[in-house]
């Protein structure tokens, strides 16, 4: 609303279709009214330099604890404070220079230094020629109402933070579960991490002899990726020479970490002329380092670095320690997954056998342990001349994926081998075979795939039994590609569906022919049933060269069936009828 000020003797307050009465604007009840009404007002005259206060009445006096002298000339910021929204002071500028009426809430301090929150309305009045002559402002203190509604803008920010918190916890449990190898756990950790909570940071591993084996060094900053990644390649030098890395090592896994201001006046004695410049450019205000503990104890380091001396709040502190507690066992958990992995890599490449001149046969052989960390399982190939000069050609799988099944493995590879040098055949082998193993309890389960083969004048003469495995593939010159179908009896360890001798079967295949025998992981995945799998393996099979060696055909089906994200152990042995 914008009053007109009139130079006759009946001024109007409002223009309307409905004004005051005359006697309500006679002077002396008019100035009753604005002198002893509740509401703190005051006039400034903008046509004056500084837009000074020219009139206040006593609620105003009461408000503020001003008298009407102390205020009177003065311009009103004078209730402004440190704290006053700078945003909201400019919008009210703005609008007054454009001629509008506005209302904002300003915190504005009393003259004891009290703060108050002000409501505060101006109405500027115009004389007949529309030009300003006075501002009108009414305030009101809503202390009261902005405290409530603080409280509650603060319990939903509690509530916003303690939510960003557990996601980014639960951000960092995926991330770092999904890294098979440790370098890559340690990198996600620092890459997830630091740009959420600090200016810059690292993260710098130990060895269990305390020496720093990985440091990844990340900014916030994209612009400066470079100056991290340089720093980083030179990190491992300066951390062993930093004091408070060392002193967060050593401190236990109940060390409870702290922000303390960078020690910058230390720094040119520990540090090169180009990592101090590095460092420098990061920005160098305030640190906090907090423990990466295990199970039993400190496995490296988390530093958050921020520009400013004040940079992380309680919040910021809290986090990370939960951080750093969580990473810290995630990390060990990958540790000790990949030291279990590797030691059950080591086990079954011990057991498989090394493929030299097997009867002057084409032969070559794949295999490829599965992508989940520990899951290394029992899957076996074999081929050996036997006495008579046949070659004894086999695959199998233990069911599992652990060490037991890595070790049964080996068990049952060598007990089928001594059953085929004795000279059983392989309906007889497996038969023994799995007599053996329910008798000896040597394994739960698993399945086997055994071929005899024999040269003839024309290629060779097949003879085969299968123990529940899929079924081994030939591929004729020109492409066509068939199973070895028949032959199959349940996998070793089961109770037999038709007790008696374990059925073989035979056949003959020609020059130039190829024989593919292989485990269930190469066919047979989450998204790809095994019958689909197989179908897709003869297809690849189709359409190798007539020409090419077995070496060839084992690289081309292990590149076409077998992804990088392979969930089982993948085990392929090709032979080429020369």
């Amino acid at each position: 609303m914008t009053a007109r000020v009139t130079p006759d003797d009946a001024p109007r307050a409002v223009d309307g279709e409905n004004p005051l009465p005359q006697d309500v604007l006679a002077e002396p009840l008019a100035r009753a009214i604005l002198e002893a009404g509740p509401l703190a007002m005051a006039v400034s005259d903008p046509r004056q330099p500084d837009d000074p206060l020219v009139w206040v009445n006593t609620a105003f006096t009461v408000l503020t604890g001003y008298t009407a002298e102390e205020v009177r000339g003065r311009n009103c910021r004078f209730l402004q404070c440190d704290e006053t929204d700078p945003e909201a002071v400019h919008r009210l500028r703005t609008a007054l220079a454009r001629g509008d009426d506005v209302q904002e809430v300003l915190l504005n301090v009393r003259k004891d230094g009290s703060p108050f929150w002000n409501q505060l309305a101006i109405t500027q009045l115009r004389d007949a020629d529309g030009q300003v002559t006075h501002r009108v402002g009414v305030q009101v203190d809503v202390t009261a109402e902005a405290d409530g509604e603080a409280a509650r803008t603060l319990e939903l920010s509690l509530m916003h933070r303690t939510a960003d918190r557990l996601e980014l916890l639960a951000r960092m449990g995926e991330e770092l579960s999904r890294h098979l190898e440790y370098g890559d756990a340690v990198d996600a950790l620092a890459d997830l991490v630091v740009p959420r909570l600090a200016t810059w940071g690292f993260v710098a591993m130990a060895s269990e002899t305390g020496h720093m084996e990985r440091v990844h060094v990340v900014t916030a900053d994209p612009a400066h990726a470079a100056v991290a990644h340089a720093l980083g390649t030179q990190g491992t030098t300066w951390l062993t020479r930093s004091p408070r890395v060392a002193q967060t090592l050593a401190a236990g896994v109940n060390h409870v970490p702290m922000p303390m201001p960078v020690d910058v006046a230390s720094l040119p004695g520990r540090t090169t002329p180009t990592e101090l410049r590095l460092l420098e450019t990061l920005g160098l205000g305030s640190a906090l380092l907090v423990p990466l503990t295990g199970r039993d104890r400190v496995l490296g380091v988390l530093c958050l670095v921020h520009r400013e001396h004040d940079g992380f709040d309680r919040e910021v502190v809290v986090t990370a320690a939960h951080l750093g507690r969580r990473a810290g066992v995630l990390l060990e958990n990958v540790r000790l997954y990949l030291a279990e992995r590797d030691a059950a890599l080591t086990l079954q490449h011990s057991l498989l056998p090394v493929l030299g001149d097997v009867g002057g046969l084409d032969v070559a052989a794949s295999y490829l342990p599965s992508g989940r960390r520990s899951e290394v399982g029992g899957d076996w190939f074999d081929a050996f001349v036997l006495p008579d000069g046949a070659v004894s050609l086999a695959v199998g799988d233990v069911v599992g994926h652990d060490l037991q099944a890595a070790a049964s493995m080996g068990q049952l590879r060598s007990l089928l081998r001594a059953s085929v040098w004795r000279g059983d055949r392989p309906g007889e082998a497996l038969e023994r075979l799995d007599g053996l193993v329910r008798a000896l309890d040597v394994a739960d389960v698993a399945t086997c795939v055994l071929v005899r083969w024999e040269r003839t004048t024309t290629g060779a003469h097949l003879t085969w039994a299968s123990a529940g495995h899929p079924p081994a593939l030939v591929r004729l010159p020109g492409g066509e590609v068939h199973g070895l179908d028949g032959g199959r009896s349940t996998p070793v360890g089961l109770p037999p569906v038709r007790p008696g001798t374990v059925p073989e079967e035979s056949a003959d295949v020609p020059h130039g022919a190829f024989l593919v025998l292989y485990s269930d992981g190469l066919v047979e995945r989450r998204d790809r049933g095994l019958r689909e799998g197989i179908a897709a393996l003869s297809a690849a099979l189709a359409s190798v060269p007539d020409d090419a060696s077995a070496t060839q055909v084992c690289d081309a089906l292990t590149s076409a069936l077998v992804d990088e994200h392979q969930e089982d152990d993948v085990c392929l042995l090709v032979v080429r009828v020369d």
